[in-house]
């Protein structure tokens, strides 16, 4: 493997990437508050706040503290902890040390032995057209125990 200067890795984009190749790297000693939108795979090791949103994989590393609405496809919190709720449309995976505080949605978990995790898990698809919480609680003559006319 070639090795590049740290700053090839924030600003060069190659679609061509090998899987475990870092795009994008928040370092240690790095604070960003605010929307993240990315394309590969984008490693935290520093402290962000607001949101962060990808169709790719976030890998949150060892030390991180990460407040934020996160909906990625791929989520491997490696370590640090994340506090806010997660949806991912491949994969969620949380290994020691890592700490999670939020809800959780994606097909696919994968929580090692020794995680804090705290918050619920909902394990199946993400709908894109997801139904609203208010129209789950709606009661309809199905739900209700009632045949519908």
């Amino acid at each position: 493997m070639q090795k590049r200067p740290f700053a090839w890795y924030v600003t060069e984009m190659d679609s061509s990437l090998p899987a475990t190749e870092i795009t994008a790297l928040l370092g240690r000693g790095t604070n960003f508050e605010g929307k993240l939108h990315f394309e590969g795979r984008v490693r935290i090791d520093g402290t962000f706040k607001g949101e962060i949103l990808s169709d790719d994989t976030l890998i949150v590393g060892d030390g991180a503290e990460v407040h934020a609405e996160i909906d990625v496809a791929t989520i491997i919190v490696r370590g640090g902890i994340v506090h806010g709720n997660v949806r991912a449309t491949t994969a969620i995976e949380i290994h020691a040390p890592g700490k999670l505080h939020g809800n959780i949605h994606s097909p696919s978990v994968f929580i090692d032995r020794g995680v804090e995790f705290q918050g619920s898990c909902r394990m199946d698809p993400l709908d894109s057209k997801a139904i609203p919480k208010a129209a789950l609680l709606t009661p309809t003559p199905e739900r209700a125990g009632r045949p519908s006319a």
